[in-house]
């Protein structure tokens, strides 16, 4: 049967790359968007109001997709309506497509609030014991999440198709304007420190600083998607998907300095978010941009300061295990360090930010 993919999401740093893995080995891929923001060339472009039904419906009638995947979402002002309007868009393209009989399989890309809680409840309740394993099952939280499960369930079961649920850490991968992209974020925190002559200053919590973590390669997440769509082992199942190695920010943050060429400063123990003290920071990115001919000179198309904020400032340690996908097949590793230093790499290559 041939693979046919759609793609909610395919301009985004899951789903371009997710993109990118699905044409090189030879499925053909529609990215369903509003069509504000480009989509990879080899994509085929489906425009719709992904918060109607109606407009769902009219943007995908007569079209047929063996596999769906689901890699965006709409940040709302609460999260009653991250419920309503997220869960709302699993539901529309599903009913969309489900009656057709046409779909085998709809994958679902989430992350670790799933065990977190959403961001206004952020860690508030008890928090797993880490490393995170998938039997923890749910937060007693409001939580987006839980309604796109939901919905992905309910119409697996209404009209036949398997599913797979994906919950990556924070994701490092190229995109531009992306909401949640700490790799492009620390790529341009560290170059403006750089153009000012200041030191690289950790931004997050002692907890964060000293614990140990992992990291999400979007380029392995793509793979796993992949992997869990055409595998028997992988149907009906939720997954963890990290590099599969640990670090400490305290390890890390200094390497990511030299590679830029900054000063690490030493950390006091004192948590200094970058929002705050990124307000004046868009004039001066724009003059770096005109200054190296950048293609970029919209800062806030590039750094995500709140929600790199989020992940650097919690106060616990966040570590995921991947026994679940390793026992099903799943055996892929991506180093974290050459996942920040390949992301580096191509935002120089595609001038986002100075050689």
């Amino acid at each position: 049967m041939e693979k046919r993919a759609l793609i909610i999401g395919a301009s985004g740093i899951v789903g371009s790359n997710l993109a990118d893995q699905l044409v090189t080995t030879g499925w053909h891929v529609s990215g369903l968007s509003r069509g504000r923001t480009a989509q990879p060339s080899a994509v085929e472009p489906v425009t719709a109001d992904l918060t109607s039904p109606e407009s769902v419906s009219r943007a995908l009638a007569g079209r047929t997709f063996s596999h769906v995947f689901f890699a965006a979402w709409a940040r709302q002002a609460t999260e009653k309506d991250n419920i309503r309007v997220n869960g709302g868009m699993v539901r529309n393209v599903l009913d969309a497509l489900g009656p057709a009989g046409g779909v085998s399989h709809a994958a679902l890309v989430t992350g670790l609030k799933h065990y977190l809680g959403p961001f206004e409840a952020y860690a508030t309740g008890a928090v797993p014991i880490t490393p995170f394993r998938e039997e923890q099952g749910r937060q007693p939280v409001e939580n987006f999440y839980y309604e796109q499960e939901d919905r992905l369930f309910e119409a697996a079961e209404r009209y036949g198709f398997g599913w797979s649920v994906h919950r990556p850490h924070t994701i490092i991968g190229f995109a531009v304007g992306n909401a949640m992209n700490m790799g492009v974020t620390l790529a341009v925190y560290a170059t403006l420190c750089k153009a000012a002559g200041e030191p690289f200053v950790f931004p997050g919590s002692r907890a964060q600083w000293e614990s140990l973590t992992d990291m999400t390669d979007a380029r392995l997440l793509a793979r796993h998607l992949e992997w869990a769509a055409t595998s028997a082992n992988a149907r009906n199942e939720d997954f963890n998907v990290v590099n599969g190695d640990v670090f400490r920010w305290k390890w890390m943050w200094s390497r990511i300095a030299d590679y830029f060429g900054v000063e690490a400063a030493p950390f006091d123990g004192e948590t200094r978010p970058l929002e705050p003290r990124m307000q004046d920071a868009g004039p001066r990115w724009a003059g770096i941009a005109a200054r190296f001919d950048l293609k970029e000179a919209d800062l806030g198309r590039l750094a995500s300061w709140w929600h790199t904020d989020a992940d650097l400032g919690r106060p616990m340690e966040v570590l995921t295990d991947m026994t679940k996908s390793r026992k099903a097949g799943f055996l892929d590793y991506q180093s974290t360090p050459d996942a920040f230093f390949a992301l580096f790499d191509r935002l120089k290559a595609e001038r986002i930010i100075p050689r």
